[in-house]
Order: structure tokens, then sequence, then C-alpha cells
């Protein structure tokens, strides 16, 4: 997964409340863990304090050689060797036991005392453990010791299965907050690209609704009953602006054979005859204006991929380029011809095409001055051949170039005129729609227009 789809998970709301649920429940977990963790821990320290009272209580009973001999005695029943003790004068002078000198810091107050180890009559014993001195009856200092080895062990275990414990609680979690943002995640994704197809044009694309009727589905339900609107409407007013230029080819043509008849029938030029001729010339520049629409409705309907087959771009533009150099040296223009490592084959109508990238260089070669450059290329676009048409003319205006591929939307020329009839980027829009190819209008580093075609299915995310 690329980063920026990692981004995108972690800005979901989905991914955010299961990820907040499961840092609550980690950090509650191991406040709990932690909590027991400390109770047990000072639950044996206790015990082990209580152990060393206990002895001293006892042997403080004793004294002289009868003391001696219950401490010996004791030692014999001590098979873990837990337990050691050392018989000191006031002094501190080592007089009986295996515990040869007073731990450093124990004074007989009958407070026990952590201690890192103590020295035993075979050597160096270092164990931490806990120490305890009492006043004997006949004036001694016993200093019991108990190490912590055993107690320290039982902590290692629990502590090993409190970390087993938020192991096991924490893996699963984190694997749950993963798997179940995924689904909700990729629900979004489907709704985002059927909705990218919509905006591409494809107004019967729907958003993918599932068996569970959950609230996505429910919004997404909603959403498809208004697209469904949408299209119908959409669907009449089109059917409606095709039904008027059908129906009025068929007047427009009489009207144009009577007017060319009435035309012949005066002979020279005159006062009619030139009104007539006007009048034969506005006919013309409607049934062509109604010819463009037409053919705007047949290239989106689609009814022309039967006829989509293997189109060698290079040799498509070579024979682009032949056709309109002439015209680009009738204005002393320069059209430039540069084929890339894109110009592949691709799939498509190769009539249509032809007409659509010549329509754009018409445009360029219309629009760019004398002496002007125009630039027709194919470069390679992350691994599919795009068609660019450069000119060094005017431009597009930034808030027009998502407005020109529009039906009747004209740009204005210098003088603030309005040109052309407004059909004509809107055939190459409805071509570059049908082959699925993307088309945009951007501005060249000269301030002059450039417009792209890439030869590729638009992915839909």
């Amino acid at each position: 997964m690329s980063s920026t789809r990692l981004t995108e998970g972690w800005r979901s709301s989905s991914s955010r409340l299961l990820g907040l649920y499961s840092l609550l429940f980690i950090a509650w977990s191991s406040v709990l863990l932690g909590v027991m963790y400390w109770r047990v821990s000072d639950y044996l320290d206790g015990l082990s304090e209580s152990a060393l009272l206990q002895r001293a209580h006892l042997f403080q009973r004793f004294q002289g050689p009868t003391m001696d001999e219950a401490l010996s005695d004791s030692l014999r029943y001590d098979i873990h060797g837990t337990y050691a003790y050392g018989v000191f004068t006031e002094q501190g002078k080592h007089l009986s036991g295996p515990l040869i000198a007073m731990p450093h810091g124990v004074q007989p107050d009958q407070r026990s005392r952590e201690i890192p180890g103590w020295r035993l009559a075979d050597g160096v014993r270092a164990e931490s453990g806990r120490a305890l001195a009492v006043r004997t009856q006949d004036d001694r200092v016993l200093v019991l010791v108990r190490q912590s080895g055993k107690l320290t062990a039982v902590n290692s275990i629990i502590l090993d299965a409190l970390w087993w414990g938020v192991s096991l609680t924490v893996i699963p979690g984190l694997a749950g907050w993963h798997f179940l943002r995924r689904r909700p995640l990729k629900r979004i994704q489907q709704i985002e690209a059927a909705t990218n197809r919509i905006i591409a044009g494809d107004l019967g694309q729907r958003l993918p609704v599932s068996d569970r009727r959950d609230e996505i589905d429910r919004l997404s339900s909603i959403v498809n009953a208004m697209l469904e609107r949408i299209e119908q409407l959409m669907t009449e007013v089109k059917g409606v602006c095709d039904s008027i230029a059908h129906d009025l080819r068929t007047p427009l043509t009489r009207l144009r054979a009577h007017l060319y008849r009435t035309r012949v029938a005066l002979g020279d030029d005159g006062p009619q005859a030139m009104q007539i001729d006007r009048a034969l010339a506005e006919t013309d520049l409607l049934m062509t204006r109604f010819s463009a629409l037409l053919r705007v409705s047949e290239l989106e309907s689609g009814q022309r991929r039967s006829a989509f087959e293997d189109v060698q771009v290079a040799a498509l533009l070579e024979e682009l380029h032949a056709f309109y150099l002439p015209l680009a040296e009738e204005k002393e223009q320069t059209l430039e011809l540069e084929i890339g490592d894109g110009a592949s084959t691709l799939r498509g109508d190769r009539e249509l095409l032809f007409e659509a990238l010549a329509n754009l260089l018409s445009n360029a070669i219309r629009f760019t001055p004398e002496h002007g450059r125009i630039v027709l290329r194919v470069v390679e676009d992350q691994g599919a051949p795009r068609i660019d048409i450069i000119d060094s003319g005017p431009g597009i205006p930034a808030e027009d170039r998502e407005l020109v591929f529009q039906r009747f939307y004209r740009g204005q020329n210098e003088s603030g005129r309005a040109e052309g009839f407004g059909l004509g980027l809107s055939i190459v829009a409805a071509i570059a729609g049908l082959h699925g190819f993307r088309l945009r209008a951007g501005g060249a580093d000269d301030g002059g227009a450039w417009l792209s075609l890439r030869c590729a299915p638009e992915s839909p995310v």
C-alpha cells in the first residue's frame, strides 16, 4: 500500500474511532495489569517482612546456648536455603552463625531493610534480600536474613504473565483494528471510484450497495435515486435538443433550396440578390450548427465503439502534420512534429481520433498569429501515449480551461466578441469520452495554449 493510501486510511472516521478505542483499551489494560503487579509485589514484600518478624519474635524467647541451638536447627529444616542468621555483639563482632558480617545499614530497631547481598562463612553470597536485627535477652544482636530470590522469581512469573496478557490483548486489538477498518475504507474507495466515473460524464454509473443495508448503503441508495432522476432529466433535455436539431434540418434544407432557386432566377447582382445571399449564408450556418449538435449526440451515445482498432500514433500524427502544414505555411507559421518514445499503438477509432486532433490543430493555427510556432508532439505519460498541441497564441484564460469543452461555450477574442458555435471542442471532448481518454487544457510556457489528449482509459481512482 502506498503512503497516500496509508494517509487516507488514517484520515477515515472509522480508523480514528477504532484506533482511539484500541489506544484507550490498551492504556486501561496496562494500568489494570500494572496495579495488579504492584499489589502482588507489595503483598509478597509484606509476607517476607512478616516471616522475618515471626522468626525474630520466636528466637527472642531463647537466650544463650538454647538460642544458638534453635537457630542451628532452623537451618537444617530450611531445605531451600532461604534464611541465614548471625549473632553479633553490640559493637558488631561476629559470635556465631553463617552470617559473618552485619549488612550495611541494618540496626537493631526491628525494621527490616533491603540489602544487595551478605557475607557467609563460606564466601560472599551476592543475592538481594531483606535483613532484620533484634536484641536478644542476653544483650546480643541477632541478624536474620531472608533472600528474595524466590519472591523475585514469583514476581518475574507474575510480570511475564502480565506481559503476555498485554501482548495477547494488544496484538489481537491492533489486528482487529486493522481488519475492521479495511471494510468500510474499501467501501468508501468503491464509492469514490463510482463517483469519479460519474464526474467524468458516465451518468449511468451508480454507487455500490451491499446486502448489509447499513447507513452507508442507505446513503448510497439515496444518492442513486437522485442520480436516476438527474439522468432522466438530462436524457429528456438532450432528447428534446436532438429532436429539435433533427426535425429542423429538413425544413432548413428545403428553405435553402428555395432560396438558392430564387437566387439563380434573379441572375445578376442586385439589392435583392445580396439579401438572398446573406439569407443563404445564415441558413448554411444554422445547418452547420445543427449538424455539429447531432454529431456530438451521436458520439456521446457510444455508437462508434464497434469500429475500434489498433492505431499507430506516429503514422496518425505524420498524416495530420502533412495535412495542415500547407495551411500553417500560408500563415507563415512554424508547424513542428515531435515523435518521442510514447509513439506506440493505441486502441480506438482512427477516423474519430483524426477528427479530434484536426479540430485541435486547426484551432491552434487559427488563433496563432503570423510567424508563430505550433508544436504537435507525442510523449509517454505513465506508460501511455499523450498527444500535445502547443501554440504561441493568446492562450486560454485559466478560468475558461474547464469550460471550453462544454456545449455552446464560446470564448472571446481580443475584441471581446465570442468565437465560433461553441461545439468544436465539444466534439473533441465527446470523442475523448468515447475512447475513455483524458482531454485537458492548460497554458504553454510562452503564454500560449496547451491541449493534451492522454490516450489511455482513465483509472477510476
